[in-house]
């Protein structure tokens, strides 16, 4: 019961169309009345053990790749959903991605450069910390950071955001042609719970490092940010690249719906170890008799 619950959650968090969509109608906290946090710790588990396997098998076949994006306020937990979901996977087979402001090499390059450069290969996963959609939310929200890409007058016109959330469902749709499966997650934080976070590591020193005050200021543009959000979904959910709101007031829930989206996504391709033909298993046979013959 406790498993299809979660599956539930994680399919009520999933967004194929974003006609209708209203940010306002995803909560940040979640059922969390129908699903004990015990037994989400243990499911956890299970499906980080699950996605090891489905792993192992995607890597072997190597036809499909997994192309996994994390959005989200500051503080909502991307790097604990990256750690935790994906701690049992084989490394040879997963890359993750944080991507920092662009330096003056990439602000010379077309914004969706420098992460096409580092998608995954056929039977990897890759994980990016903040995608190409940076370029619709802070580049938006703070318009000093377009002026600085330095580009041509005629193209910076109101339509600019239209037109590159045009760009992004175009080559995330190119991408889905190509075998790459592509799930991107906005982890649903709260104003409130963000407060608490930042309290949090203000007050404790082990955590001092991973806040810094421009953070902090960024909360008086909470209100531009989820609007940017609201549109960036909007315009790019679609089937083949769905976007999963997922509640992130409460860590332990948001880690299990993201490994339950990943598991089923995985499962959906359902990859399997390659089988060898007639001709083939001769030869492994052949192999099997000449291994035996030398010990004799």
């Amino acid at each position: 019961m406790p498993r299809e619950i979660a599956r539930a959650q994680a399919a009520a968090c999933r967004v194929e169309t974003g006609k209708g969509f209203r940010l306002a109608d995803f909560s940040t906290r979640g059922a969390v009345e129908d699903l004990p946090r015990e037994a989400a710790e243990r499911l956890l588990r299970e499906g980080t053990k699950r996605l090891a396997e489905l792993q192992d098998r995607l890597a072997a076949q190597d036809r499909h790749a997994l192309f996994v994006i994390f959005q989200a306020m500051d503080a909502a937990g991307k790097d604990g959903a990256i750690k935790h979901v994906f701690s049992g996977v084989n490394p040879q087979g997963c890359t993750v991605h944080s991507f920092k402001a662009p330096g003056p090499e990439e602000l010379s390059q077309d914004f969706l450069r420098r992460h096409v450069a580092r998608l995954p290969a056929r039977g990897q996963i890759g994980i990016h910390n903040r995608s190409w959609y940076e370029e619709v939310l802070i580049a938006r929200v703070h318009p000093a950071v377009l002026a600085r890409q330095g580009l041509p007058e005629e193209v910076v016109t109101p339509r600019i955001w239209d037109e590159r959330l045009e760009d992004i469902a175009a080559f995330e749709r190119y991408l889905a042609r190509q075998g790459v499966v592509v799930l991107k997650f906005f982890l649903h934080l709260s104003r409130e719970e963000q407060r608490e976070r930042f309290l949090s590591r203000i007050d404790r020193p082990e955590k001092n490092w991973k806040l810094d005050a421009s953070d902090v200021a960024e909360r008086r543009h909470w209100d531009a940010y989820q609007q940017a959000y609201e549109a960036a979904i909007r315009a790019t959910a679609a089937p083949h690249a769905p976007w999963y709101v997922v509640p992130a007031d409460r860590k332990w829930l948001t880690r299990l719906l993201v490994v339950e989206a990943v598991v089923e996504a995985l499962e959906a391709i359902d990859p399997h170890y390659p089988r060898l033909d007639a001709e083939g298993l001769a030869r492994l046979h052949a192999a099997r008799t000449a291994l035996r013959n030398e010990a004799d």
